[in-house]
């Protein structure tokens, strides 16, 4: 079973950390930043589901519903919006990992690495 720790522990430090900032810093562009982490990470989270549910290669789209993007809730929930985007993308690849067929494009450790790295680039430009 795939570890998820590493993105879980990012994730939820990033959404502390927005959480806690003010709204000034919210509002400077650290909000923006950190919808659109989310958005990607809920996008990555999506693909993968229905890869798993498909049997596809992970985000080649075949035969998969629309993505739904998440809402601009506003400045003071982004860090929840960020959390739940983390951890879904965690479970899915915990499925991903159970399922993994050998079509898949890129192994699930690569796409946990991938996803740590944009929550680290992303909490760096938001709250520096």
């Amino acid at each position: 079973m795939l570890d998820t720790s590493p993105l879980t522990a990012a994730v939820e430090r990033f959404a502390d950390r927005l959480r806690a900032a003010p709204q000034s810093r919210l509002q400077q562009g650290a909000a923006e930043v950190a919808l659109d982490l989310a958005r990607e990470l809920s996008l990555r989270a999506q693909r993968l589901e229905a890869a798993s549910a498909d049997g596809t290669a992970a985000g080649d789209g075949t035969g998969a519903a629309p993505a739904r993007t998440m809402p601009d809730a506003g400045i003071f929930v982004v860090g929840d919006q960020l959390a739940v985007a983390g951890l879904d993308l965690a479970e899915a690849l915990h499925a991903a990992t159970d399922a993994r067929g050998e079509d898949m494009a890129k192994a699930p450790s690569e796409m946990l690495d991938e996803a740590v790295r944009l929550v680290d680039q992303a909490e760096a430009r938001a709250l520096r």
